[in-house]
Formats: C-alpha cells, structure tokens, sequence
C-alpha cells in the first residue's frame, strides 16, 4: 500500500485519467473529490463488505427439510 500526504487543494493521480483531490477535512474526516471516466466504477468499501456480509449469511441461512424433499422429487430422487 502507498501511503501519501496531501494538504488540502492538493491530488494525486492514478494512471492516465483518475484524480483524486483532497476538498476539505474537518473534525477528522477528509472529502476526497474523484475525477474518473464514467466506466470507471467507484463504490466505498464499507458498501462492498455489506453486500458481501448479506451474501454470505443469506448462503448459510437454514434449510427447510420440505423445501429439500420437494426439490428431490422435481430431481427424481
């Protein structure tokens, strides 16, 4: 990981087209201002790891034993 100290007003750049620059911290939080080709996708992770908690749990959740005996009879089993 590359960290890097910015200043407000200041940015970085990533590749040829993606600029990421600091708009304001206050109180601890910083406001980034990301300027990127719309094909690029930009999510907070904090999103990502939601849904992926929600997948995970919606995978384990409990199985009905009918809803198993009904799915082996549409098999033929």
């Amino acid at each position: 990981m590359l960290v890097l100290a910015r200043k407000m007003g200041e940015s970085i750049v990533i590749g040829d087209d993606i600029v990421v620059k600091i708009i304001s911290v206050d109180n601890g939080v910083v406001k980034l201002g990301i300027d990127a080709p719309k094909e690029v996708s930009i999510i907070r992770n904090e999103l990502i790891e939601e849904v992926k908690e929600t997948n995970k749990a919606a995978s384990i959740e409990e199985v009905n034993e009918n809803d198993i005996a009904s799915l082996n009879k549409i098999l033929g089993k």
